[in-house]
């Protein structure tokens, strides 16, 4: 992400830290990525398109490229042909688990109740 971007994440104009967070986990696939590197502890690449056929090769690119840049994703690149690529969360990316655990049963019971 080019530093001069403005976003939350990056200046001072802001009303809450909540903003930060939402701007980190913002993104339609962000959350089940991050939910799936959770689960499976270490994913590959061509796992993520597995798990979810509907994502773009050049999105699930980017929104992984995203992660990484905010350190809730770190990539092992491995010296081989072809080249083996693994993804997990960083231990800054599990903090976010119990924070995802509670929106998920928010909305259940939103769903629930409405």
């Amino acid at each position: 992400m080019p530093s001069l971007r403005k976003n939350k994440v990056h200046c001072e104009d802001y009303k809450s830290e909540i903003e930060i967070t939402l701007e980190l986990i913002s993104g339609k696939w962000v959350v089940l990525l991050i939910m799936l590197l959770w689960e499976e502890k270490i994913v590959r690449f061509n796992e993520f398109r597995k798990n979810f056929p509907d994502i773009t090769q050049k999105m699930l690119s980017q929104q992984l490229k995203k992660l990484e840049t905010y350190k809730i994703v770190e990539k092992e690149v491995y010296p081989e042909v072809p080249p083996k690529v693994e993804y997990r969360l960083t231990q800054q990316g599990e903090k976010l688990i119990p924070i995802l655990e509670q929106m998920q049963i928010w909305g259940a019971t939103y769903l629930k109740n409405r």
